[in-house]
């Protein structure tokens, strides 16, 4: 488990007073495994036109990236310091017009997908192989504008592209009667499901996806927890979008030490 990634993120959350916290430790062992072992990118050259694509749909979950984004090379500490502050470029929702690296402004649910769709169409159309990837919350698979995509996808066979579903259970809070797999495998998508905290499971999803340019896209359906690592955290409680105090803070980096 990413447990300095995840204390970073606590710090920004608390000096930055903003982000969603939980959201972005129950995505982050996910993030960083794309982008240090299957991703392919340049952080000196990030519009290099033979990267990977990667768009995280879920955009309140962002601070995630953040964290990866600094990582490797792509934003400098300075940037993660000024989060959510005057002269900064980071803000509570990511912004492809500001930060290097950010392929898709999102935070309104529902857009994430389908600005793959159209990334991964136009891919095949220049005969590139680059790779697509997504990730979307469970919840955020209640937008029509997600099956509408995922419609899409399937019947333009654009097997170039990967979707990984958050399905840290908060769908379930509205809607508990709900299928994920066979809701994916319905419209037509080559489905795994597994742990999106272990490493093992995760490289063991992401190296079958066959990325054709033209065949069955895949959806990975990823159970997380929400809060990952900090049992103050875990669940759907009020830590949304709630910001630690002093005493606070110090309890979730005891309990990720």
């Amino acid at each position: 488990m990413n447990e300095e990634l995840r204390r970073k993120i606590a710090q920004m959350v608390y000096d930055g007073k903003d982000g969603h916290m939980p959201s972005a430790f129950s995505i982050i062992d996910i993030t960083e495994v794309l982008y240090q072992d299957y991703l392919k990118f340049d952080p000196q050259n990030p519009d290099w036109p033979e990267r990977d694509y990667f768009i995280l749909s879920k955009g309140h979950g962002c601070l995630a990236l953040y964290v990866i984004l600094e990582k490797y090379g792509f934003i400098t500490a300075q940037d993660i310091a000024l989060f959510c502050k005057p002269g900064g470029i980071l803000g509570e929702h990511p912004d492809c017009t500001k930060i290097p690296g950010i392929e898709a402004s999102t935070g309104s649910l529902g857009h994430g997908l389908p600005f793959a769709v159209g990334i991964a169409l136009g891919l095949r159309l220049h005969q590139m192989d680059n790779k697509v990837y997504v990730l979307v919350g469970d919840g955020e698979c209640h937008e029509g504008s997600v099956w509408e995509a995922a419609n899409v996808a399937n019947n333009l066979q654009l097997g170039n592209m990967c979707m990984i579903v958050d399905q840290n259970g908060s769908a379930v809070q509205l809607m508990p009667r709900d299928d994920l797999p066979a809701k994916w495998r319905a419209f037509g998508w080559e489905i795994m499901v597994i742990d999106g905290h272990s490493k093992a499971e995760l490289h063991a999803a992401l190296s079958k996806v066959k990325f054709q340019s033209q065949g069955t896209p895949t959806a990975i359906i990823a159970r997380t927890v929400k809060g990952k690592g900090v049992p103050m955290l875990e669940g759907h409680g009020p830590w949304h979008h709630r910001i630690p105090t002093k005493e606070e803070l110090k309890v979730i980096m005891e309990a990720l030490s």
